[in-house]
């Protein structure tokens, strides 16, 4: 079972690379694909390795990893895809943020203590899988969809589920501070 859970975090690595060159060739559909099984692999992968006893601290560093990969690539190649203020803007500000978490993570490693994963954290990389599965899909359904009113609305939810994912973001940035400092 511990290969099958790291499997999947294994997955969602390759598939976060993947992504790019479907980007690249305009491969979007695929993209969408890759994106949505390692958005599920995601929640698969710690539930496993609860469930059955296989988690490691390794396993979940590398699960970390494998969602910056993630949620980092994909938002970038859609900020470069769209570049707008509306998308690019909590796209920068949230890889900051990511940043800026690890770099708290790391301190308190050299510490010998742990900054854990709270709920904030689950619900903000749900909201950002979410708006980036939405993004992706209205990629690949745009040229397929001849209603540019449908269009547009779903555009505009995406957006807005991404700077909904913002701020659960900047909550959950609050939050490890408020945790770091009682760490410290």
């Amino acid at each position: 079972m511990k290969t099958f859970v790291n499997s999947l975090t294994a997955f969602r690595f390759v598939a976060a690379f993947a992504i790019i060159p479907c980007f690249i060739y305009e491969f979007f559909g695929l993209a969408f694909v890759l994106f949505l099984l390692a958005a599920i692999t995601d929640f698969f992968d710690g539930y496993l390795a609860r469930k059955f006893k296989v988690a490691t601290k390794l396993g979940g560093v590398m699960d970390h990893i494998a969602d910056k990969f993630l949620i980092a690539i994909t938002s970038i190649l859609i900020a470069m895809l769209w570049p707008m203020w509306f998308i690019s803007v909590p796209v920068i500000l949230m890889l900051c943020r990511e940043l800026y978490v690890s770099g708290l993570r790391e301190f308190v490693g050299t510490q010998k203590k742990e900054l854990p994963v709270g709920m904030g954290g689950k619900i903000k990389t749900f909201a950002q899988m979410t708006s980036l599965g939405g993004f992706l899909l209205l990629i690949y359904a745009a040229p397929l969809v001849q209603n540019a009113g449908l269009l547009y609305y779903a555009w505009m939810t995406c957006g807005i589920l991404l700077w909904i994912s913002f701020v659960l973001s900047v909550i959950s940035a609050g939050i490890y501070t408020k945790s770091f400092l009682k760490k410290i």
